[in-house]
């Protein structure tokens, strides 16, 4: 037994490690083809560039060690039924639930370690990369600007820049459109230019040389002015270009950049904070309606005035008062999802590797072909169907149209359901044995009774 067990999960040590650097070199290569444009001819050194893509190296790994799982399962599982070892050992007395232990018990070792490594890895990767684009981002105030395209990504300005630098901050053939003061439109050209950050990092600089500036009157749409100048500069909100100080991005991490224990941790203050907000509404509808609608409470607050009057205004400061925290909890509620969804994913990512043994096993017997383009192609398929459903109930949850236990975990129970029916029906599946390939395969000692005399 522990032989072929042995035997079992060599088959798939091999196709694993193949799939797995395969499918992260695709997501390597995925992800440098997205951020081509925006690394390539910024004066980033070597080292720079090839820490970014070490640094988001983790998330690839998450995803693509389930889906290698499924590939070796099926690749193992259809080249021994093409070879008919799946027959031989079946005929010796081996059924196939004990084929599947060495490879589910490899599963939940695999589901643990990526557990791990989504709690104390991968926080800290997303982290450090968020760091590196924001040092960038810093470095190179150019980094968000490509040639010959409009970037609107600082609000009320539309910048069209015709050449950058990769050495400099310098600029060529510089058109801004400002569209900050609505009475206005304001068009400033200029022949060169620099960019850079104020001290502070909250302001974006400008510096233009030899330029116009066109300014027309929007409502009257008759006053138009050109002034001329050899130097302009121009302040902006440097939020635009996405850059955050040093010292708020060590401190500050996003969902993703936090461990399953922490998000917990933030959950449980956030429901402490719905807590508090909902004794607060119930003090008020407690106290102060009975104080509105109380003879002495309407006539002290009066005063001089109107009694119903003092009632009304109390009555709307009340309404107010109760709708900021009801707007209170709604973001807490909305917090709160965000937060369990992540939480959740965190295990039922890693858990697709055992669903996807489920899945692989029957299949790659029902297929009986071991190739990696067989195996690539049906994994694909389950993985595509997977992530979609991932994908929308990620959607779901967060918008609070389904519990986020549901929409992450939705995929694993139904995939997960439909491979345990696959399997025990293969299992039972009466299989005709030629003993004629049994005669080659298996020893003597090995064969069962009921061989055909």
């Amino acid at each position: 037994m522990v032989i072929l067990w042995r035997h079992i999960l060599r088959a798939h040590i091999a196709p694993f490690f193949f799939s797995a650097s395969v499918l992260t070199f695709i997501f390597l290569l995925q992800f440098i083809m997205q951020k081509l444009d925006q690394l390539a001819g910024k004066g980033l050194s070597a080292l720079v560039i090839i820490e970014l893509v070490v640094m988001n190296l983790a998330w690839m790994v998450v995803l693509a060690v389930p889906m290698a799982v499924l590939v070796a399962t099926l690749m193992a599982f259809g080249g021994m039924s093409s070879t008919n070892e799946i027959t031989a050992m079946r005929a010796s007395g081996m059924s196939l639930y004990r084929m599947i232990t060495p490879v589910l018990l490899t599963s939940v070792l695999v589901c643990v370690l990526l557990v791990q490594f989504n709690n104390e890895v991968l926080p800290d990767a997303n982290h450090r990369a968020k760091i590196l684009l924001t040092d960038i981002y810093r470095k190179k105030p150019t980094f968000s600007l490509m040639p010959g395209l409009f970037s609107q990504d600082i609000s009320g300005y539309s910048i069209l820049v015709r050449k950058t630098f990769e050495q400099s901050n310098d600029l060529e053939g510089v058109t801004l459109f400002d569209y900050t003061n609505t009475a206005l439109t304001t068009t400033v050209t200029a022949q060169t230019g620099t960019i850079s950050f104020s001290p502070d990092y909250t302001k974006l600089i400008m510096d233009l040389r030899n330029g116009e500036i066109h300014e027309l009157n929007n409502q009257t749409l008759e006053q138009y002015r050109t002034i001329t100048f050899e130097k302009h500069r121009i302040a902006m909100n440097a939020e635009g270009f996405e850059f955050q100080r040093s010292a708020e991005a060590l401190f500050s991490r996003g969902d993703r950049e936090l461990s399953a224990q922490a998000m917990q941790m933030i959950v449980d203050s956030l429901y402490a904070l719905q807590a508090q907000s909902m004794e607060r509404i119930t003090t008020m509808q407690r106290q102060d309606i009975n104080r509105i609608f109380s003879p002495s409470g309407a006539s002290a607050g009066a005063g001089q005035t109107n009694p119903s009057f003092a009632a009304l205004t109390r009555v709307s400061v009340l309404r107010n008062t109760m709708e900021s925290e009801f707007n209170r909890i709604e973001y807490f509620a909305r917090q709160i999802r965000e937060y369990s969804v992540e939480i959740h994913k965190k295990y039922s990512i890693p858990f697709a590797s055992i669903v996807f043994v489920l899945i692989g096993v029957p299949f790659g017997i029902m297929a009986r072909k071991g190739t990696f383009g067989m195996a690539a192609s049906l994994s694909l398929g389950f993985f595509l169907l997977y992530w979609a459903c991932l994908i929308g109930g990620e959607k779901l949850a967060d918008r609070g149209l389904t519990e986020p236990w549901i929409g992450m975990w939705g995929a694993n129970i139904v995939l997960g359901l439909l491979g345990v029916y696959l399997v025990i029906r293969t299992a039972r599946e009466n299989l005709i044995i030629d003993w004629s390939i049994l005669e080659r395969l298996v020893p003597k000692k090995w064969r069962t009774q009921g061989e055909p005399e």
